[in-house]
């Protein structure tokens, strides 16, 4: 039913992959993600549409091969089907005017903020982009944001590609050199923490694509659930943006690690499954 009818490796461990799914195409909009199930007994996981060909019935998603499920996912091939497909789920960005923007991803980060990205071009807002790796190994899709973005600056940990360090580094220069309306930062957790402490300095309004373990993803579970401003907000059905001055990051980067145990034997599992 949710046939795959293209695959292709980003990167040693990113894959990018697009499904037939026509319900999910026709509605899926920026900042709104689906729920995969690859087999039938499988865990449920979150993960960002790329791009949507409403007429074609396609959506397209990239994601990390890290845990069980993931690399389970990785080692569907074209022409196989996934279990399940369910979406859209969580509330679409608010892709409205704000003027300057300035967009820092990181990781899969990087393939998330491409429609976030296209929407606010579309809007008439002047983009500033900014991507980081840990290595120019882990680089991907810098022409499609470069061809979307008025600017583009490019990180990595090593200073093998572009500018050496972290991205807070160019986005603390344009905080300090440019006015800038609005930020939005997706990717890593420590990421997201560290662009919303240096922007909050600057009381720029910034806001921050949310990842918590997500079990059920339509707001039954709870497993999701974080603090914002004080009150428990539920990423499936609240987010996945909020205001990133307001999430409790401490609380979501501890709650991140529960299953943390158990993960490691899944993968543990399976890759003495494979041997």
């Amino acid at each position: 039913m949710y046939q795959i009818v293209d695959k292709k490796r980003l990167s040693s461990n990113v894959v990018q992959m697009t499904i037939e799914a026509p319900l999910v195409a026709r509605a899926i909009k920026p900042g709104q993600f689906i729920i995969i199930m690859v087999y039938e007994k499988g865990e449920r996981i979150p993960l960002t549409v790329v791009t949507s060909d409403r007429n074609r019935g396609l959506i397209t998603i990239v994601f990390q091969e890290v845990g069980k499920t993931t690399k389970l996912l990785g080692k569907k091939e074209i022409g196989e089907e996934l279990f399940a497909v369910m979406g859209p789920n969580g509330n679409p960005f608010p892709a409205k005017f704000y003027g300057s923007v300035v967009l820092v991803a990181g990781g899969v980060g990087v393939a998330e903020v491409v429609p976030i990205a296209k929407a606010l071009k579309e809007a008439g807002n002047r983009i500033t982009t900014i991507i980081g790796a840990r290595t120019r190994e882990l680089l991907f899709f810098t022409d499609v944001l470069g061809s979307i973005s008025d600017q583009l600056y490019i990180t990595t940990d090593d200073g093998s590609y572009g500018i050496k360090g972290l991205v807070t580094l160019p986005l603390k220069e344009l905080l300090d050199t440019t006015s800038i309306d609005m930020v939005l930062a997706v990717g890593p957790t420590i990421m997201m923490k560290a662009v919303a402490d240096l922007t909050r300095g600057y009381n720029v309004k910034t806001y921050v694509s949310l990842n918590p373990i997500m079990i059920d993803g339509t707001g039954m579970c709870g497993g999701c659930r974080v603090t914002v401003g004080g009150e428990t907000k539920f990423v499936c059905v609240d987010g996945p943006e909020f205001d990133g001055h307001l999430v409790d990051f401490d609380e979501l980067m501890m709650r991140q690690k529960t299953y943390i145990e158990q993960e490691k034997l899944a993968l543990k599992l399976l890759e003495e499954k494979d041997a």
